[in-house]
């Protein structure tokens, strides 16, 4: 037997929502771009906005393009360089031996004293 409440069941927001209720929505456009690892990814872009050449595909990460044929190449990474490998392209051995020869001069000095 009810209870006699005529709205039972409803909430505020369950009745069908329609483009009279929220606008009319802004023209779109749906541009497919492809990764390497041939994900399709296929945002949609207002139809004045200005379309990206490259969009990063969300299941691998990797720039996707709008050519299926040729997908960009993923980007390179280059490894981690540690001090001494900087130091290195700015000295050659020759100067690395004078300077610790110069330093090892100083510290021999330094215990003559």
């Amino acid at each position: 037997m009810s209870g006699g409440n005529a709205i039972r069941g409803t909430r505020v927001g369950a009745g069908p929502m329609g483009e009279s209720e929220r606008g009319e929505t802004a023209p779109r456009s749906h541009i497919s771009y492809f990764c390497a690892n041939g994900h399709v990814t296929t945002p949609s872009f207002a139809a004045e906005a200005e379309i990206p050449d490259s969009w990063d595909c969300p299941r691998c990460g990797l720039p996707g393009g709008r050519d299926n044929a040729n997908p960009p190449a993923a980007p390179r990474t280059e490894p981690y360089k540690t001090h001494l490998a900087y130091v290195k392209e700015r000295r050659s051995d020759a100067d690395g031996a004078a300077i610790l020869e110069e330093a090892l001069g100083r510290l021999r000095a330094s215990r003559e004293l």
